[in-house]
């Protein structure tokens, strides 16, 4: 383990992202269990207001963030000032994108159906980077020997390529699959080998005089959302809570 971390973290000077990493995702598990508290009525937490106005943690977010955004920009990738910087970083964006839906849609979500997106947004970043961290680079080109180095041509391609498979995915309605194909190609060539979801750009250009593959398309995505929608929702309740209960709409007597 000490010369997996010394090979592939300390040396290529990925410490800092590691540190970043390490302090978004315990920031943000932190203020969903403090969060959670708050909505229970539970433990010593409450919300912080100033003059009857309720500050939301993604104030103190974003000026993490934009401190140690610069902090690491100044610092560069070694020393202790730049491992300073990125945990300031870490724990800035996890306040800020455990908010993400408030800014969104600019009103407070955060314990609704629509504060979901929060959830996802935080493990897919989470994701990302860790997939970045553990060796991979940008468009899936990484451990490039000298040989290849010399070869720009073919490493040109190769992202060129991929990037054209993402965003032929991403045409189609798949945006995860999109974003997790940059960095591994193969998950972007079956996005874009497999049909289009309805209201895709692809599907209202290439399936408007198809109604066979319309059809499909449908049963398709209906048994995806059927048999993933379950799941999903049991694990974004599990990292984030469930939301508040939507209260049906009361009739208006009109006599």
């Amino acid at each position: 383990m000490g010369h997996w971390l010394e090979h592939n973290i300390i040396e290529p000077g990925k410490l800092p992202l590691l540190l970043a990493l390490t302090a978004f995702v315990v920031t943000f598990l932190l203020t969903r269990l403090i969060t959670r508290l708050i909505r229970a009525g539970k433990g010593p937490f409450g919300n912080i207001k100033a003059g009857g106005v309720h500050i939301h943690h993604v104030v103190p977010g974003v000026v993490l963030t934009v401190i140690g955004g610069f902090g690491a920009v100044a610092g560069g990738t070694r020393g202790f000032g730049s491992a300073l910087a990125a945990v300031v970083f870490g724990i800035g964006a996890g306040l800020l994108l455990d908010e993400f839906a408030l800014i969104l849609h600019l009103d407070d979500v955060y314990w609704t159906e629509a504060g979901r997106k929060s959830v996802e947004v935080v493990v897919l970043t989470a994701a990302l980077v860790g997939l970045v961290l553990v060796g991979y680079t940008p468009f899936g080109v990484n451990d490039l020997d000298d040989d290849e180095l010399q070869n720009r041509s073919t490493v040109i391609s190769t992202v060129l390529t991929n990037f054209a498979f993402s965003l032929l995915a991403l045409s189609k309605g798949k945006a995860r699959t999109a974003i997790f194909g940059v960095i591994v190609p193969l998950i972007a060539v079956v996005g874009t080998i497999r049909l289009a979801r309805p209201g895709s750009p692809w599907a209202k250009r290439f399936y408007r005089h198809r109604p066979r593959a319309r059809a499909r398309s449908l049963r398709r995505a209906y048994r995806h959302d059927r048999r993933w929608a379950g799941p999903s929702r049991r694990l974004q309740d599990l990292i984030g809570g469930k939301p508040d209960p939507v209260e049906p709409a009361r009739s208006v007597d009109r006599r």
